[in-house]
């Protein structure tokens, strides 16, 4: 036994060598130097942060938009003298504090000549010297300044000015200017990089990096009855002073104005807000064309659908607007759209929200066609509306026009008064009745000539055309207050329009 078992090693170390089992590369490991990196790559892990990376290049967006990003300095006239004239505090009881930041004026500004009362950024969108901006940067003032990247300064005009979206157009007479391509804002994805270029503290030329967070945000910051609200978010840095500046994609597009930040400082702590392109674009038209914005109207009250309401009504679908009630004979009703309906898509488009749907629709004209897709039911069916603007038709008026139509409405006469003229009645702002004929005011109210109007419907009025603008935008009541010249009582009116 002991024989056969040597014998059987034999064989199997024979085998072993005979067949090359003991053939062998050796593979030598050099020891890392000290203090080095070790040489790893993951695997299919391009470096999409390398310099160089046409996708991630800020600098040519950068290039194209900081000469197109202007200054706006705002000033309101004051007059008379230290007992009389308008005061940063006074004045700021009427404007308010601007989104990004608090009032602008010092107390040598008084007693004659004008009084910085806001700064802000604007666009030139043509190079005629077409700039937009935001409506709050330029709100009150009697003066506009507009300083371009290259020190240049001009006074501006104001073309038109929509409080109900934020925007203003304003004019400088200077051709051959650099000016912004306006990009589609419906094309803009989440998660996209844009740039925001603008002023912010008086830092002329300042460009922050970010991407979109969110689409269609409504963020409940336009004191505005026909507010639109469907903003453009992104945690590009904003802060006081970006008002009316660009949003700009990768290509140097024009994608939105910056407008808003979300803050309980003041100051910049994560997301701001920028009206879409395509709603500017819109605004800017209507008010070059028109001195107005030419709004059309669904006629519906609508709620976001969720899961909640979905389950309480009994509905099949979680995303849409839910039309809750329809106005008498409105653009909806006449084209067979009932309360219970859930908008789903505008033409051809999927609706999801308010905002959404407020966008889509906000960038029509009375007399457009659209295409409203609805559930009923749980059965999808498309109705074409032919949209209406607020009185019910599909005429498209001048702003000259529309403030002739209010005025026969209320049989009265509007009037600006003076600084002096409001500091002696104890008011900051307000438009005074200078007469009084047949017409709703009379028919309804017990008001005499000579009231001075400082609020209609809670939002304050500085002049003519903002009460015009105020009492065009309510087709309901409306509650005028206000003082008589010489009586520190404040007086409240209500009737319809």
């Amino acid at each position: 036994m002991v024989f056969a078992a040597l014998l059987g090693g034999l064989f199997t170390l024979g085998g072993f060598y005979y067949l090359g089992f003991n053939e062998h590369t050796i593979v030598q490991v050099n020891k890392q130097a000290e203090g080095t990196a070790a040489p790893v790559q993951v695997a299919n892990m391009p470096n999409t942060f390398a310099a160089g990376d046409a996708s991630l290049d800020f600098t040519r967006a950068a290039e194209m938009t900081t000469p197109a990003v202007v200054h706006i300095q705002c000033t309101k006239k004051v007059g008379g003298n230290e007992n009389n004239a308008l005061t940063p505090e006074s004045l700021r009881d009427f404007f308010g504090d601007d989104f990004f930041g608090p009032f602008r004026g010092s107390p040598h500004d008084q007693g004659g000549g004008g009084i910085s009362i806001a700064s802000g950024s604007g666009v030139i969108i043509e190079s005629d010297g077409l700039i937009v901006t935001n409506h709050h940067v330029i709100k009150g003032a009697d003066e506009i300044e507009v300083t371009m990247n290259d020190n240049r300064s001009y006074s501006a005009r104001l073309i038109g000015k929509d409080p109900s979206t934020d925007l203003a157009v304003l004019k400088i007479d200077e051709r051959g200017l650099p000016f912004l391509p306006i990009g589609n804002s419906d094309q803009v994805k989440v998660g996209e990089w844009v740039l925001a270029v603008g002023n912010p503290f008086n830092l002329a030329s300042t460009v922050t990096a970010g991407i979109v967070s969110a689409k269609a945000r409504n963020i409940n910051i336009l004191d505005d009855q026909s507010a639109i609200e469907s903003f453009i978010q992104t945690d590009a840095a904003v802060n006081s002073g970006n008002s009316g500046g660009a949003l700009v994609n990768l290509e140097g597009e024009l994608i939105g104005i910056n407008s808003a930040i979300a803050t309980p400082t003041g100051t910049y702590t994560g997301y701001s807000f920028a009206v879409p392109s395509n709603i500017m674009y819109k605004v800017v038209g209507d008010l070059k064309d028109f001195g107005m914005v030419q709004r059309a109207y669904l006629g519906v009250m609508i709620k976001d659908l969720d899961n909640d309401l979905a389950d309480q009504l009994s509905l099949n679908i979680t995303e849409g607007v839910y039309v809750d009630a329809l106005s008498p004979n409105s653009a909806a009703a006449v084209a067979g759209i009932q309360a219970g309906d859930v908008i789903v898509a505008i033409d051809g488009s999927s609706v999801k929200s308010s905002p959404e749907l407020q966008e889509t629709i906000g960038r029509k004209r009375p007399g457009d066609d659209v295409e409203v897709t609805i559930n009923r039911k749980g059965s999808e069916k498309n109705l074409t509306v032919n949209l209406r603007n607020m009185d019910g038709n599909t005429e498209l008026t001048t702003l000259a026009e529309s403030n002739g139509v209010v005025v026969n409405r209320l049989g009265a006469t509007l009037a600006e008064l003076s600084p002096s003229e409001l500091a002696s009645a104890g008011v900051s702002s307000g438009v005074q009745i200078s007469s009084l004929g047949r017409g709703r005011l009379k028919d309804s109210t017990d008001i005499r000539e000579g009231f001075i109007i400082t609020n209609i419907n809670n939002r304050e009025v500085s002049s003519v055309e903002e009460a015009l603008s105020a009492l065009r935008s309510n087709t309901g009541g409306i509650l005028l207050e206000g003082v008589y010249p010489g009586s520190s009582k404040i007086y409240y009116y209500g009737f319809g329009m």
